[in-house]
């Protein structure tokens, strides 16, 4: 079974070149075809209850990454695990609220730091095989372990131990209170030890879950094929026969196969298309942390002040790039998570378009003549506001050089501090929706460490240091008014910041779906849909 990794790239430095749901979703060139042939069986394991035909979708993005949920950061396979897997705990796919998935309640607090977890009467992996707390142990222990290089780990530093007290308990010892533990732990989704343990790329290609569906087949911008497990006993079974999505890149291509009834659901609609869905044909932009950044090589003298990185800011005409690229999908940044966040906090510094103001501090840092290249990934909206981007920052005098090009690539020059500046998508909630998560992704560890030179900076050290106490209060205002002050703290340094929030749209056919919602994150999901 081949892996799914890229081409003479060692696994470690394929997930930290492709280390970002929503940032990494282009064609990886060296990937291979993940899994084998479709199987027509269950291994003895038919279908039945209330599963009813087929639904089939059309997804934007190809294969970038295997299905491995440790290291998984391809969006379309990370979607697909939603269907595949299970956590002890899970976050809901449209409202990213936490509930009970393997585990009967949410985890126990026995005392500050010591939590317990009981499993599911009666469930079972994809091979038939029952769910038990070894399982539920490996599964932790593989993430934590730092040879593994999972992308979860960063989650879950605030784990000592995990330990199975008996075949459907589980004890967690953490090594500080963390409030938000009983959340948290939807980032590591519980694997089969005797199949993950055996052949972790093989896994790989071919994940075996304890979810609504099994995995049959996936091809690489083609489509990956899903079935019901008949076995299921969670709380969502499936209500479908098979899952068939359709790997269509092309927006135009995607468009149609809705409008044709050749899908039923679709993402990543085309603003420009929005107004074209009638009658049952429905049509629906959720506000999204999703975001496009800025990012500064601060290790480069001309990024190094400050107020070179703030200028570029209000020199961009913001609502232009909304309104004109966008169609008005997207909402200005005022803070790190935008309005419609629970953790939303208006930072002290909210970049408005301000070209005096962006010249007079080009002015001050010594950088009227401020010329560089800005790297681009070639996301189709993305693409669309490149132009404008340059337009703005030529106004403030600032001459800029755009080099669009594959998610996969411009990583490969950021992560060797071969790069000026970027301009990318985003979007970390995919893994959960609490602010500490959402600002660790980007302000501590890989991304200032590796990605954008900050390590060095009094800043950064002062945003670890409110995080992490932010981390160890149980006062869920003194959390907030923590999380505040990173948001001011990184809105001021603008090493890398939001320029806008989108909207993600999602249509579908209402009269051919039962329950579907259009999600706040890349990707869909059919968990709890089916035929209308």
């Amino acid at each position: 079974m081949p892996s799914c990794s890229a081409a003479g790239v060692d696994r470690r430095t394929f997930l930290r070149i492709t280390s970002a749901i929503g940032v990494t979703t282009a064609i990886t060139t060296g990937l291979t075809a993940c899994g084998g042939p479709a199987s027509s069986g269950d291994n003895g394991q038919q279908s039945g209850g209330s599963g009813s035909g087929t639904l089939e979708a059309g997804l934007s993005y190809p294969l970038s990454t295997g299905f491995d949920p440790m290291i998984t950061s391809g969006a379309t396979p990370y979607a697909a695990n939603m269907h595949i897997f299970e956590g002890l705990v899970d976050l809901d796919p449209a409202t990213l609220v936490a509930a009970p998935a393997l585990a009967t309640a949410m985890p126990k607090k026995l005392n500050a730091t010591t939590y317990r977890a009981t499993l599911r009467e009666g469930a079972t992996f994809h091979d038939g095989s029952a769910v038990t707390a070894d399982d539920v142990v490996f599964s932790f222990e593989r993430v934590l372990d730092p040879k593994n290089a999972s992308l979860m780990a960063q989650f879950v530093p605030f784990i000592d131990k995990v330990s199975a007290v008996d075949t459907s308990t589980v004890e967690f010892k953490l090594k500080y209170p963390f409030a938000l533990f009983p959340s948290r732990i939807s980032v590591v989704r519980i694997v089969p030890k005797k199949i993950a343990g055996a052949d972790a790329k093989a896994f790989d290609a071919k994940p075996v879950g304890s979810g609504p569906y099994r995995f049959v087949q996936a091809v690489r911008e083609d489509k990956i094929v899903m079935a019901k497990y008949g076995k299921y006993n969670g709380p969502h079974p499936a209500k479908a026969e098979k899952l068939v999505w359709h790997l269509i890149s092309d927006p135009s291509a995607r468009v149609s196969a809705l409008q044709s009834g050749r899908v039923q659901a679709i993402e990543d609609v085309p603003y420009i298309d929005l107004k074209g869905f009638t009658g049952k044909k429905k049509v629906e932009s959720v506000q999204s942390f999703g975001l496009l950044f800025l990012m500064f090589n601060c290790a480069d003298k001309r990024f190094a002040d400050k107020r070179v990185r703030q200028a570029l800011h209000y020199a961009l005409d913001t609502e232009k790039l909304i309104k004109t690229a966008l169609l008005g999908n997207a909402e200005a940044a005022s803070g790190y998570v935008p309005p419609n966040h629970p953790d939303y906090h208006k930072a002290a510094t909210v970049y408005g378009h301000d070209v005096a103001k962006a010249k007079k501090l080009l002015a001050e840092a010594g950088a009227e003549k401020l010329s560089f290249t800005l790297l681009l990934t070639d996301t189709g909206w993305v693409k669309d506001i490149a132009p404008l981007i340059k337009e703005s920052w030529a106004e403030a005098g600032v001459e800029v050089k755009l080099d669009i090009a594959q998610s996969p690539a411009q990583y490969a020059k950021t992560d060797k501090g071969d790069f000026d500046a970027l301009a990318a998508p985003g979007d970390p909630s995919v893994f959960g929706n609490d602010a500490d998560l959402l600002l660790r992704w980007f302000y501590y560890g890989f991304w200032p460490e590796k990605r954008y030179g900050w390590s060095g900076s009094a800043a950064y050290k002062k945003t670890k240091s409110l995080l992490d106490r932010a981390a160890n209060t149980a006062d869920e205002n003194k959390r907030k008014e923590l999380w505040g002050q990173v948001t001011d703290l990184v809105a001021e340094e603008a090493a890398l910041y939001p320029v806008l929030h989108r909207k993600l749209p999602t249509a579908w056919d209402s009269g051919a779906l039962a329950g579907f919602q259009p999600l706040p994150t890349t990707g869909l999901s059919f968990v709890d849909v089916g035929r209308a």
